[in-house]
């Protein structure tokens, strides 16, 4: 075999033709005749790998030639996605305006982002406008832009035109470059506040890794004689039509090692289909006869989402029969030992209402948009979460993968239905009653990443409007509950104020609204400092958690940016109580079951419900019905298949930078130029939906 990264296969051999295929089926066979050409081959492999020292003259010529194979067949795979991007991107359009009531159309129409969309597209005529002008003028010879404006003289004015040019010249030095600095300063220093506070967090984290620090269990609880008792767990699988992974969390939460008359598992299926229903149900009964305590509840009326429905079933009277409560998403797999890792932190510790574990992802690496998550929440667990839970013990709870002393959420006024993140609502609520919260970030669940934009994008609507939804129902709250002021503050102007609406609104506001603008008012230039240097920075202290990550520093800054718009408008929404902000959409699952298994994934996916093995778990009259439900899927029009989508803010974003990155080539700001191109192409590629899951 070829050493690695040569592109080619040699296939050796004594007194015969020896054959290099290329691994590009463009190109030809080159065959090489007799050992002697073999063994100069050989020693031109050895002699690259080696960094070319003691080279002959074929050797020297056989390394050019691989090497130019190798470049060839990435030119070659280049140009092919470039000759296929032009037909995916006309496919795009051609199914957005096709599909009248999809999802872009009906959001922009029915009132979520519609504004935004306006001022966005407002903002690019009178850029473009702008571009006009600046290319006129500069066609001209009249380049008086930048920092220091020279009025000329009249006797140098060349006619009307170049007189309203330096009108405009002097009235934007004036007028406009004052407003444009101060919302420029503003928005610098919460971006330098926002940077100091991830600087810190950042340092926590390196003294927890330097000391050590992490929450312990005296002793070994579960060795023989210890005379433990295993306290009453309930654990509770909320789930709403999502048929691709009920089975392995149920699974996985059947196979806890704990006694089995000591805990009971609900499985909360708020599911509209009827047939995956039956299909939970049938998966239910399977492991009840197999003698797992489990029970399936279905409300008939889907009120307060997950949290009225796990407010109900905390209103089932055998609940007060258990001390902890274990909760996790459908899509979460606690390994057998969860409990046994967790629930013994809280014998000794009576004030400890919260033990949360950390989130490990099965798709991490299927596309650019799961490995950029991948970094966010890499982050958030191993740097926001451990360090809030080693010096506050405090923290947003994760809403899964949890467990909770029951007593401190009935104490706290138990699941409330007024938002959409009623996981941050009673984590909120209990540390306003005193309870403690610890994080372990050696207990790992799995779980999956969205692979597709569109449910990354709904995820991160509801992760960003409903904490500041919250925020208005929980001010009066914070500020009379009987804790010490430093935490009220905390509360307040950290948790909420700078990482919930600051963050999100300086993004959008500095890199798509002033940097764009201050290339058409060149007086008001941006430091390239803010620029580059900053955002690299916070980017490389992002991707420290998560070392594999380095090669994707760029697109992650870059991608960043590109959801500051839909972060920035969920945070509007939330924060004034607009249509969207009480919206909840369940996010999309592939049914990742594990790394090992993702090629199965195709296959899950085309495959029908398996009625032989629901045959043993239901009744006839069931299964007459579910068969029923099958042909009519089987029936359903193929109109009905979903397909990638086209986001208009995104797009429109994308030419407004890329109109200022033109503007900025006249002023030969380089920086600033290459960070607006970059920045435009990820907006437009986000736009097109280029960026995840791709549907064919």
């Amino acid at each position: 075999m070829a050493p690695p990264g040569l592109g080619v296969a040699y296939l050796w051999g004594r007194g015969t033709p020896v054959v290099v295929t290329m691994e590009n089926p463009n190109y030809s066979v080159v065959e090489i005749d007799g050992p002697e050409a073999e063994e100069e081959l050989r020693a031109a492999a050895m002699a690259m790998d080696k960094g070319g020292r003691g080279r002959t003259a074929r050797q020297f010529t056989w390394v050019l030639l691989l090497r130019a194979h190798r470049a060839a067949g990435w030119l070659a795979s280049l140009a092919a996605a470039a000759w296929a991007l032009p037909g995916a991107i006309a496919r795009r359009f051609r199914r957005s305006s096709s599909s009248s009531p999809s999802a872009a159309a009906d959001e922009l129409v029915h009132g979520r982002g519609w504004l935004l969309y306006r001022f966005i597209k407002g903002f690019l005529a009178l850029s473009l406008l702008a571009l006009a002008v600046e290319l006129a003028a500069y066609w001209n010879g009249w380049r008086l832009q930048g920092p220091e404006l020279h009025v000329p003289e009249v006797v140098e004015i060349e006619g009307w035109a170049h007189s309203a040019y330096i009108s405009w010249m002097s009235f934007r030095a004036d007028y406009i470059r004052r407003p444009i600095e101060f919302l420029s300063k503003a928005c610098i220093f919460l971006f330098v506040i926002q940077s100091m506070d991830r600087l810190i967090l950042c340092l926590g984290c390196f003294w927890i890794k330097l000391r050590k620090i992490k929450p312990r269990i005296e002793g070994d609880p579960f060795r023989e004689g210890s005379g433990y008792q295993h306290p009453m767990v309930l654990v509770q699988i909320p789930m709403c039509n999502e048929k691709e992974v009920y089975e392995q969390s149920i699974s996985a939460a059947c196979q806890l090692d704990w006694p089995r008359e000591k805990f009971l598992i609900q499985v909360l299926d708020d599911s509209s289909d009827e047939s995956i229903q039956l299909m939970i149900k049938a998966e239910v009964s399977k492991w009840s006869h197999q003698g797992v305590n489990i029970i399936y509840r279905h409300r008939v009326l889907r009120t307060g989402y997950k949290a009225g429905n796990l407010k109900s079933a905390m209103s089932c009277d055998y609940v007060k029969d258990y001390e902890f409560v274990a909760i996790f998403d459908a899509d979460f797999q606690p390994s057998p030992d969860f409990l046994k890792k967790t629930i013994p932190h809280f014998e000794g510790n009576p004030e400890l209402g919260l033990v949360q574990a950390r989130w490990s992802f099965v798709n991490k690496d299927e596309n650019l948009l799961t490995r950029l998550q991948n970094i966010n929440l890499c982050f958030h667990f191993e740097v926001e979460q451990q360090v809030n839970g080693v010096f506050l013990n405090f923290f947003g709870f994760n809403g899964t993968a949890g467990v909770w002393r029951i007593q401190a959420l009935e104490e706290s006024g138990g699941w409330l239905e007024r938002t959409t993140v009623e996981d941050m609502d009673i984590a909120v609520r209990t540390h306003l009653n005193g309870w403690k919260f610890i994080f372990l970030n050696d207990v790992k669940v799995l779980c999956e990443l969205p692979e597709s934009y569109e449910a990354y994008r709904k995820q991160q609507h509801r992760w960003h409007s409903g904490p500041m939804h919250l925020f208005r129902l929980c001010l009066p709250d914070i500020i009379t509950a009987k804790i010490s002021s430093w935490k009220k503050a905390n509360l307040i102007l950290l948790f909420f104020l700078l990482r919930k609406l600051i963050l999100p609104f300086y993004s959008f506001t500095l890199f798509c609204v002033i940097l764009p603008l201050t290339m058409f008012v060149p007086e008001a230039e941006l430091p390239v400092w803010v620029i580059c240097y900053v955002p690299v920075c916070m980017s490389f202290l992002n991707i420290l958690p998560s070392p594999r990550s380095f090669p994707f520093i760029v697109p992650y800054l870059l991608f960043e940016n590109t959801m500051s718009v839909t972060k920035f408008n969920a945070m509007v929404s939330g924060l004034f109580k607009l249509g969207s902000s009480y919206e909840w959409i369940v996010t999309k699952k592939s049914g990742r079951s594990s790394e090992s298994d993702l090629l199965t994934a195709v296959e899950k996916d085309t495959k029908d419900l398996s009625l032989p093995r629901l045959h043993k778990q239901i009744s006839e009259s069931e299964l007459i019905e579910l068969k029923m439900q099958n042909g009519c899927q089987e029936k359903a029009p193929f109109g009905a298949k979903k397909a990638n989508k086209v986001y208009k803010k995104e797009l429109a974003l994308s030419l407004l930078l890329l109109t200022a990155a033109t503007r900025s080539l006249l002023s030969a700001q380089g920086i600033h130029f290459y960070f607006l191109l970059f920045q435009g192409v990820s907006f437009l590629f986000v736009g097109l939906d280029l960026i995840g899951e791709q549907i064919d």
